[in-house]
C-alpha cells in the first residue's frame, strides 16, 4: 500500500524555559492510501495539537511530517500556502461555507483558486455533486439548504481537488444525532467510493467507530491502537470503550 502520510518523531513544545508544556512526546506513526484514522484522547491530550500540526495550523518543535513523500516541517511561504491548499481538505465543525456564495461556488472555489480551466471546474464539480447527491441544490446558497445538505457540499468541497488526506476536528461536535449520523456515512462513502484518506480527530466512540483504525492519545504519546479489520462497526464500538476504560479517569469525560 502506498503510505500518504508518515509522522516520525515529532514533538511539540509550548512555553518558554521556566513554563514548558509538551503537547506531543515524541509520536510516529503512518497512514496509508484509503486508510480512514481516528484520533481519540481526553481533553488536553496533544490529539488537536497533533492535527494542528499535521495540517501546518501549527509547527512541530522536533521530528517529520511527509505528506505524499515530502517533508512538510521544511516548507515556507509560497510552498506552505499551495501544499495547504492543493494536498489538505478540511471539514470543519460549523462547515465554514460562505453564504455570499452558491452551493457550486463553495465547492468550486479552491479550483478557482488554483486557477483551473472552467471546464474542468464544472465536470468536477458535476461529478462529485452527483456522487454525493446534491446537484439540484447547486444554485442555492447556503442559508437555503438544511444542515444535512451543507454537510455534503462541505464534504465536496474538502475532495474536489483531489487532495492527499482530508482532516477533520470534532466534525460532529455541533451535530444533533440525526445529523452527526449522516455525516458519518458520508465520510463512509468519501472513504470507500472515493477512497479518500481520512484523519479524523473526536471525542465520541459512536464517531470513532466509523473509521477503519483508532490511535488513542494520553499524555502526548499513542497509548494504544486497535483496528476495526472484519469486526462490525458495534463490535468496534465495544472495543473502543474496552480501551477508554483501560485510560480510567482520563476519559471520564467521552463516555
Amino acid at each position: 500500500m502506498e503510505k500518504i502520510l508518515e509522522v516520525k518523531n515529532i514533538e511539540k513544545y509550548y512555553g518558554n524555559r521556566t513554563n514548558l508544556t509538551k503537547a506531543i512526546d515524541n509520536i510516529s506513526f503512518d497512514v496509508e492510501k484509503k486508510e480512514f484514522i481516528g484520533i481519540m484522547g481526553a481533553s488536553g491530550s496533544g490529539k488537536t495539537t497533533l492535527l494542528n500540526c499535521i495540517s501546518t495550523i501549527d509547527k512541530v518543535t522536533s521530528g517529520h511530517i511527509i505528506v505524499g513523500g515530502e517533508d512538510i516541517t521544511k516548507l515556507r511561504g509560497n510552498k506552505l500556502n499551495k501544499f495547504r491548499r492543493e494536498e489538505l481538505g478540511f471539514i470543519f465543525q460549523d462547515f465554514n461555507l460562505l453564504d455570499t456564495l452558491t452551493c457550486y461556488e463553495n465547492i468550486a472555489l479552491a479550483l478557482t483558486i488554483q486557477k483551473v480551466n472552467p471546464k474542468d471546474i464544472n465536470k468536477r464539480v458535476n461529478e462529485i455533486s452527483t456522487k454525493l447527491e446534491i446537484k439540484d441544490i447547486l444554485k442555492k446558497y447556503p442559508y437555503q439548504i438544511s444542515g444535512g445538505q451543507k454537510q455534503r457540499v462541505s464534504s465536496a468541497r474538502a475532495i474536489i481537488t483531489n487532495p492527499k488526506i482530508i482532516l477533520a476536528d470534532e466534525p460532529t461536535g455541533a451535530l444533533d444525532s440525526k445529523s452527526a449520523r449522516q455525516l458519518l456515512e458520508n465520510f463512509e462513502f468519501l472513504n470507500q467510493y472515493l477512497e479518500a484518506t481520512i484523519l479524523m480527530v473526536t471525542h465520541d466512540a459512536f464517531t470513532a467507530s466509523y473509521a477503519n483504525r483508532i490511535l488513542f492519545i494520553k499524555d502526548g504519546k499513542i497509548f494504544n491502537e486497535i483496528v476495526k479489520e472484519n469486526d462490525t462497526r458495534k463490535e468496534f464500538f465495544e472495543k473502543i470503550i474496552e480501551v477508554q476504560t483501560l485510560l480510567g479517569g482520563d476519559l471520564n469525560d467521552v463516555l
